[in-house]
């Protein structure tokens, strides 16, 4: 598969609550993004990053996964100590950072009020995760940062979910991709402990370790 149906458009309204959500960001940020925002990286990557979805000042500001945020800070961070990123992340989609056989992506592209996309939602933006997933033919490792994203990718797989139960530092195999979760890297879950630099980093060690070096 192209990656023709991997991205969805900028002014896309299959979910109405998050279209609306986002028509209201835009009257009063029109200078902002405020679209359904598109997976960032190596179209030849072999590690896809799976997020929940953009958060209001973050990607949906700029227009880039990750990117205007504290959860984001965190993740470039442990990509580039890992060789996943090349260049400088100043948390601007002009930064000239480079994702090096990797892709981030989030499991529901538009941005949802409170952070908190709802069931429908999910399921309706899974044929983008799919397809995302589809298109990249190098693929060989995805990691789940949080269980909405683990749980909408396994289904995007067409793998059961009680076969492979979400844990942190957890490794599945479904088909021929392994797949690794983690807490997201959310500023709630850092700011109460439940997930520290070092222990986001182990699980990145351990897919770095499994997948090699790029080359």
């Amino acid at each position: 598969m192209s990656a023709t149906g991997a991205e969805a458009p900028r002014d896309c309204r299959l979910c109405p609550r998050l279209a609306a959500y986002r028509d209201a960001t835009r009257a009063r940020n029109p200078d902002w993004f405020n679209g359904a925002v598109p997976s960032f990286g190596d179209e030849a990557a072999r590690l896809l990053v799976v997020g929940l979805a953009p958060g209001v000042t973050g990607a949906n500001r700029t227009g880039r996964p990750f990117t205007g945020d504290f959860a984001g800070d965190l993740l470039y961070a442990t990509l580039t100590k890992f060789d996943w990123a090349n260049g400088a992340f100043a948390a601007r989609p002009d930064d000239g950072l480079i994702l090096a056989g990797a892709m981030v992506t989030n499991a529901v592209r538009c941005v949802p009020p409170v952070n908190k996309p709802v069931g429908e939602e999910i399921n309706r933006c899974r044929r983008f995760l799919a397809a995302r997933i589809a298109a990249l033919p190098r693929l060989r490792g995805i990691l789940c940062l949080g269980r909405i994203a683990h749980e909408s990718t396994l289904r995007a797989l067409g793998a059961k979910l009680s076969a492979h139960p979400f844990a942190h530092g957890a490794r599945h195999e479904v088909g021929h991709l392994i797949l690794w979760d983690s807490y997201h890297c959310s500023r709630y879950n850092t700011n109460t402990g439940r997930l520290t630099a070092e222990m986001f980093e182990a699980v990145f060690g351990a897919v770095r370790a499994e997948l090699g070096p790029e080359g």
